[in-house]
């Protein structure tokens, strides 16, 4: 049995209501349960998916919560899981996975583990002790099955391919299904991504939504929020805001040298003081990047708390 080729359910962010431990139904082979984690850099919780009918996949179990499990386990009822496959590593998308298949007896699909993707710039400032900004990397993650760019699988539930899309960490997966793709935390309908360095790298960050532009889709289904029916507009959107932010960055540091938190405090008017903290580490990823692209110069070496200037014009 294939996956319903129907149209999926018109949904706003007004109507996206899910209860934390009610199955949502969004097609007639897909249903989102919904993690009781909100926070304000969870939005409404993490978004848990169930794709099948007689066998089910499921996509990103969620944190370790043990309520969360007892409403998958009643979700999935009887039938067989047959996959489970994690977008990425963070603590409130893969802890649950390990439970979860010690209670089907499924196999967890991934990219790898938590430092799996990760850029060789990336990988250099982490060696150099670079840490992350408390995103919540769940360090013991490992697969059972690691997958490749491309990979297919195949099932009663159709075909579901694996796309890298480093960026946000570089052990990100989104999933084409059909008319569709599972986002994952790279594209979300609430917010932007947080890109937080040595997990996270801009420059993957820009060339992966550069890879989902050019893959034809009607909806996005995310980790976080309402499923997005307009995808093409989103990224457009994203794309663009990124490269506001990248210019806004460059015209605070033109004429003086500043540190990323320097810089933050001039760009962000926009969000709670609770959230500059990861404000500043997004800075930080646009600085890498634009360091790595010659557009600016750091004293005295990259890190986060280095002074960054303009690279003159011509």
């Amino acid at each position: 049995m294939g996956p319903k080729r129907k149209a999926p359910i018109v949904m706003t962010d007004e109507e996206f209501n899910p209860v934390p431990g009610q199955p949502l139904i969004l097609r007639p082979n897909l249903a989102l349960l919904l993690a009781p984690n909100p926070s304000p850099m969870t939005y409404l919780g993490t978004n848990t998916y169930l794709l099948g009918i007689d066998e089910v996949v499921v996509i990103d179990p969620g944190p370790a919560d043990a309520t969360h499990l007892d409403a998958l386990r009643s979700a999935i009822g009887g039938r067989a899981v047959t996959h489970i496959l994690l977008t990425h590593s963070h603590l409130d998308h893969s802890p649950l996975a390990r439970p979860l298949a010690d209670m089907t007896g499924a196999d967890i699909y991934a990219f790898g583990p938590s430092d799996a993707g990760r850029s060789a710039m990336m990988t250099q400032l982490a060696s150099e002790g670079l840490t992350g900004g408390g995103e919540g990397i769940d360090q013991t993650f490992t697969p059972d099955q690691r997958l490749t760019d491309g990979q297919v699988i195949s099932g009663t539930f159709g075909q579901i391919t694996a796309l890298h899309t480093p960026g946000h960490i570089g052990n990100h997966l989104c999933f084409k299904w059909g008319d569709a793709v599972f986002t994952g935390d790279h594209v979300m309908g609430w917010a932007s991504s947080l890109v937080s360095p040595p997990d996270g790298d801009l420059t993957d960050f820009m060339a992966s939504c550069e890879k989902l532009q050019a893959i034809p889709t009607k909806t996005y289904y995310p980790g976080h929020g309402a499923p997005i029916l307009n995808p093409d507009g989103r990224l457009a959107w994203l794309i663009a805001h990124r490269k506001s932010r990248e210019a806004q960055i460059l015209d605070a540091i033109a004429t003086t040298s500043m540190t990323p938190r320097d810089i933050t405090l001039a760009v962000y008017d926009d969000v709670p003081n609770a959230l500059l903290p990861a404000a500043e580490r997004n800075v930080f990823a646009h600085l890498i990047d634009l360091h790595g692209r010659g557009l600016v110069t750091v004293q005295p070496q990259l890190s986060a708390t280095a002074t960054f200037t303009r690279q003159p014009l011509g």
